[in-house]
């Protein structure tokens, strides 16, 4: 899979898909930030992070919640930041992440049904 795959501007892309037919590129682009979504484990890690107090977490800090060693952990952060949905930031050693509201909501209004908004709201803190 392509690394264009994963940058794709989705806010150009994806008006919602019930509402109209997308592109076979478009459908390529979207199913891609789909696939990396679609792994439990990195739901869990997208999920911790969401709902962490300060809005971001350390890599450091979630290979226990989610049973898995940290080269695993830092692979799945990596297919998220890939994909558009985590952004990362290093800080010293350790890498930190926080998602990108803009870029999840933007998936979330692709996949509403026509006539419709999404229900996510991004987090007040950006």
């Amino acid at each position: 899979m392509s690394v264009n795959m994963y940058r794709m501007d989705l806010t150009r892309c994806c008006s919602p898909v019930l509402a109209t037919p997308l592109s076979e590129t478009d459908a390529s682009e979207l199913a891609g930030v789909l696939k990396a979504l679609a792994d439990p484990a990195r739901l869990r890690l997208l999920s911790i992070i969401a709902s962490s107090p300060a809005g971001e977490a350390c890599a450091c800090d979630l290979s226990g919640p989610v049973d898995r060693s940290q080269p695993t952990v830092s692979h799945h952060l990596s297919q998220l930041v890939r994909a558009g949905i985590l952004v990362r930031e290093q800080r010293g050693k350790w890498a930190w992440f926080r998602i990108d509201n803009d870029r999840l909501a933007a998936v979330c209004e692709g996949l509403a049904p026509a006539g419709s908004r999404s229900s996510y709201s991004p987090a007040s803190s950006a």
